[in-house]
């Protein structure tokens, strides 16, 4: 028997009729950019997150990188991230000519470390761009601490973070720009690309509806150099289908979770740790092992599904190798690219098929 990672096609098949249906009205009404679905879908998306506003656009990168802008980002400037994320992270701050300044992780949660955040700001620092990675919030109430005593813009990628909370605040909420990525795996994705930034500010919100159509207002008079980032409606349509599953979706996963954290306990494994703040909503359930690639071998050959997130942290990218960093300046993060991998653990995964990768990974690390 073999588990996949992640099996998309059980998903639309179990509400295959909803979705059809979204996209056939969106193929006979026509309106296939910035559709009536668009606006539903901000609005609905920026009541779950319990802000004012929601821009749609094209991406999860997209929803970063027009932040950033709508932040007053800067040629030069300098922008604070943890060194473990997926590349986007990094990547949109590079492209407008800023500098991200790399932090470790913690080695638990491997989100970024507050406690290293105060020592790497500079004059030129504009802002924190805290990662929450797997489903589980930074420490936020630290990081928006530092934000306010040194008058820094925080922008949180929350691109595997919705319905994830903090303290009972929802992710994206608590910074000054929260960014969503709707790439289909994640645990509210569309059936293509997407992304959508919630914020709470009036400004923000006009600016980021202009960036996104090149910088026009009106139509064809552009008073800034924008982007082609919209949302498109098919997206919308079927994104507004699926959140009314999100909640279920992701109850699903946290009790695999919890039939993962109770099996693997006392294995030679890192389980994920849960912080008392965090309403956790496992986009990964992502275990450490030393032996990752003897693991990885087995289930390999069992037909287990299983990735690495991430393998190359930035500072070992050779598109970064500009920044300075050396091997050894982020002892946490290295670790974790050494050991992390991610087991199966979407809303349709059954009993028998988590049996058996429980059974796999234990046969290797005990």
């Amino acid at each position: 028997m073999a588990v996949p990672l992640i099996d998309l096609h059980r998903q639309y098949a179990a509400i295959k009729d909803k979705l059809d249906k979204a996209v056939i009205n969106v193929l006979e009404h026509g309106q296939f950019i910035l559709g009536p679905e668009v606006a539903q879908l901000e609005s609905k998306i920026a009541a779950l997150c319990g802000v004012r506003f929601g821009v749609g656009v094209a991406s999860g990168t997209d929803a970063l990188l027009l932040a950033l802008r709508a932040a007053g980002i800067e040629p030069c400037d300098e922008v604070i991230t943890p060194d473990f994320s997926f590349f986007a992270t990094a990547g949109v701050v590079s492209r407008l000519k800023a500098k991200p300044v790399l932090v470790d992780i913690e080695g638990d949660t491997y989100n970024i470390d507050p406690s290293l955040i105060e020592k790497a700001i500079t004059s030129k620092t504009k802002a924190i761009m805290p990662v929450h990675l797997f489903g589980q919030l930074a420490d936020m109430d630290s990081i928006m601490q530092l934000a306010k005593k040194h008058n820094l813009i925080v922008i949180e990628d929350a691109a595997q973070a919705i319905g994830a909370s903090y303290k009972g605040h929802q992710a994206g909420s608590i910074g000054h720009y929260g960014c969503f990525s709707f790439f289909p795996t994640k645990n509210l994705g569309g059936a293509g690309d997407g992304g959508m930034i919630v914020l709470n500010d009036i400004d923000g919100y006009e600016f980021l509806k202009i960036l996104r159509v090149h910088g026009s207002s009106p139509k064809y008079y552009n008073r800034v150099i924008g982007y082609n980032s919209r949302l498109a409606t098919i997206q919308a349509a079927v994104l507004l289908v699926k959140l009314e599953y999100l909640s279920g979706w992701t109850e699903k996963r946290r009790e695999h979770a919890k039939i993962y954290d109770a099996a693997l306990m006392g294995a030679q494994i890192k389980i994920p740790v849960v912080k008392d703040y965090s309403y956790h909503i496992y986009n990964q359930y992502t275990i450490a092992v030393k032996n990752r690639y003897e693991l990885m071998r087995v289930m390999k050959e069992k037909k287990i599904g299983h990735e690495i997130y991430y393998p190359i942290p930035f500072h070992k990218q050779d598109c970064f190798n500009d920044l300075g960093y050396k091997n050894g300046d982020f002892p946490i993060t290295e670790k974790a690219s050494n050991e992390v991998v991610s087991l199966p653990i979407y809303p349709e995964l059954t009993q028998e098929e988590q049996e058996k990768v429980i059974e796999v990974v234990k046969s290797v690390s005990m």
